[in-house]
């Protein structure tokens, strides 16, 4: 039996240690609401966008000097994480810690090394019109207030305006960068034109007044900036959309936390590329069943499986939609997917209110379609899913095109993918989580992976009736997936030309002309974004397989799905650490 005072001093080292271990936490709990008080203010149309209304009347600077308060910001923070033990802090907040971390490093090197402020203006036209539909586009304050905010950040976009004119290097500009910003550059007048002008009449009328001045204000200067981007940097802009290999491994570090090299990727996408192709011509043969004007062997040439590929995938295309009718079919999608995951438990789905819209002009031209969540901060506010119309310019045969790829089937798969359960389902219960820094910190490949996840998945559990030809639809959006890691390090690294690129995406992954020449252009846009999609979905399907062996006869789809999306959007890696109860990862 232990002495009397022996037992004492056991109590009082445990007492001490828990004491310092619920101290560090606390500490950190509270650095945790330092920082996520502190870092919108960086950026007040990000902070909008993230649900915080405190900077709502100012637009961003964009100049030397806002770079360097940014830059000494992330150092600062840097110097404050050193300071902790990571070992005695919960495991909640070792996974914030590592995660803040990161992201400080990954500003760092973007603001020094990567430098997109000096040579992509596509960042800037996307501020000044996220500035405008952030106010406008959600009712998370009175129609008077926000227009309020809106007619105070007009007023600041002559200097805006010239402050990117200023900061802006034409020579290191690539051209496609300055022709994709000419074309997004007045969406911000047409935001004004379809969310501002028809709300005005609820303001009185001082406040009228300087909301009319603050437009023409505004539209003097977007189009003084037009004419400057045409005139001044479209000539002169010589830079190389091309990041090269340096420059692309470290922000494919940064973008995937680490999870693949390059080389590594480029295996994985090609074997999967052989596989999928595999299945599909055996899906081909299944839906050409009684076609004699084809020969479909079990075992095919190269050719063969490429024709009956075709051939199947022709018989989707018989299934489009109007040109005018995108949204309407959208619309009658969601209703069949959110259906289909609720009678057979797919898994639990909010009630946040959930609109299918048309896409806002200044975000045109880099995706068809995009989830529009609230910001992180922000919880039960719009989520829209945007799709973009046809382009009134473009001829019969480009419409075609863009519609045999978003045939019917597609739409379905497209909704599931952006809505249910993909970014809508995931995004809603992400911003719920207690921590205010973990959403801040949310994983790019943890969100589009889940998203290309919940395509595979919900085909596989049988999805429009397990129809064979849905099943073909399905695997030709994962070939699309597998093409952009192809394509992003091929655009990036390896010098990849046009022909090859969509020879890649028609053939080899069977993409419409005009979806496989948008990519070409967002390939050359963005850098190691498209791999993330990639990625992700492996991560995914390695965590399901994992956890479904370890959970064993527990394992239920509602219950993995429910408990995967119930800790924000860390990388895959920290949520398996969670379900599994493993060492979280540094």
């Amino acid at each position: 039996m232990l002495s009397r005072l022996v037992f004492i001093s056991l109590l009082s080292l445990t007492l001490n240690f828990v004491t310092a271990e619920d101290a560090m936490d606390a500490r950190f709990a509270l650095l945790s609401k330092t920082f996520v008080n502190e870092y919108p203010a960086l950026s007040p149309v990000g902070a909008t966008g993230l649900g915080d209304h405190r900077f709502d009347g100012k637009l961003d600077e964009i100049s030397a000097e806002a770079r360097q308060r940014e830059r000494e910001f992330y150092q600062h923070w840097l110097k404050q994480l050193a300071s902790f033990d990571r070992s005695q802090l919960s495991r909640a907040h070792q996974v914030d810690l590592s995660l803040l971390k990161k992201k400080l490093e990954r500003e760092l090197w973007s603001l020094n090394e990567l430098q997109e402020w000096a040579w992509n203006p596509i960042e800037f036209t996307q501020t000044a019109g996220q500035s405008i539909y952030g106010l406008m586009s959600r009712e998370f304050a009175p129609v008077e207030m926000r227009l309020t905010n809106v007619a105070a950040r007009l007023e600041q976009f002559p200097r805006f305006y010239q402050q990117i004119r200023e900061t802006l290097e034409p020579a290191r500009v690539p051209q496609i960068h300055a022709e994709t910003a000419i074309k997004q550059n007045r969406g911000v007048l047409k935001i004004i034109e379809n969310m501002v002008l028809p709300q005005i009449d609820k303001l009185d009328e001082a406040t009228q007044t300087r909301l009319k001045q603050a437009i023409l204000i505004a539209t003097e200067a977007v189009e003084e900036h037009q004419t400057w981007l045409v005139k001044e940097l479209l000539p002169n802009a010589k830079g190389n959309f091309r990041l090269g290999p340096e420059l692309f491994d470290e922000k494919l570090k940064h973008s995937l936390n680490g999870s693949f090299t390059r080389q590594e990727l480029r295996e994985r996408a090609e074997y999967e590329l052989k596989r999928t192709r595999a299945e599909m011509y055996q899906l081909a043969r299944q839906v050409l069943t009684g076609n004699n004007n084809l020969e479909l062997p079990e075992v095919p040439t190269d050719d063969q499986q490429q024709a009956g590929i075709e051939a199947g995938l022709e018989l989707a295309y018989e299934q489009l939609p109007p040109r005018d009718g995108i949204v309407a079919a959208a619309e009658k999608s969601m209703v069949i997917t959110t259906d289909f995951i609720r009678k057979h438990k797919i898994m639990t789905i909010p009630d946040d209110p959930l609109e299918i819209i048309l896409m806002p002009e200044f975000q045109r031209g880099v995706s068809v379609a995009y989830c529009d969540s609230p910001g992180a901060l922000e919880v039960g506010q719009q989520t829209y899913y945007a799709v973009a119309p046809l382009p009134e310019s473009w001829s019969d045969e480009q419409c075609t095109s863009f519609l045999r790829e978003y045939n019917i089937l597609s739409i379905h798969n497209l909704t599931v993918h952006e809505a249910m359960p993909g970014h809508f389902v995931q995004l809603a219960y992400s911003n719920r989580y207690p921590s205010k820094l973990r959403s801040l910190l949310s994983s790019g490949t943890f969100i589009e992976g889940w998203a290309c996840y919940t395509e595979q998945m919900m085909s596989e559990e049988g999805f429009m009736n397990r129809d064979p030809l849905m099943r073909l639809v399905t695997l030709k959006w994962y070939l699309r997936t597998i093409a952009n890691v192809i394509l992003d390090q091929s655009m990036h690294v390896d010098g990849i030309r046009r022909e090859e690129a969509m020879k890649l995406m028609t053939r080899d992954t069977f993409q419409q002309e005009s979806e496989a020449s948008g990519k070409w252009i967002r390939s050359q846009v963005t850098a190691a974004q498209l791999s993330t999609y990639f990625v992700g979905v492996q991560e995914h399907r390695d965590m399901r397989e994992t956890v479904e062996k370890s959970w064993g006869n527990e394992f239920t789809l509602q219950k993995y799905h429910d408990a995967v999306v119930l800790h924000g959007s860390p990388p895959v890696k920290y949520v398996k650490a969670i379900l599994l109860d493993e060492a979280i990862p540094e």
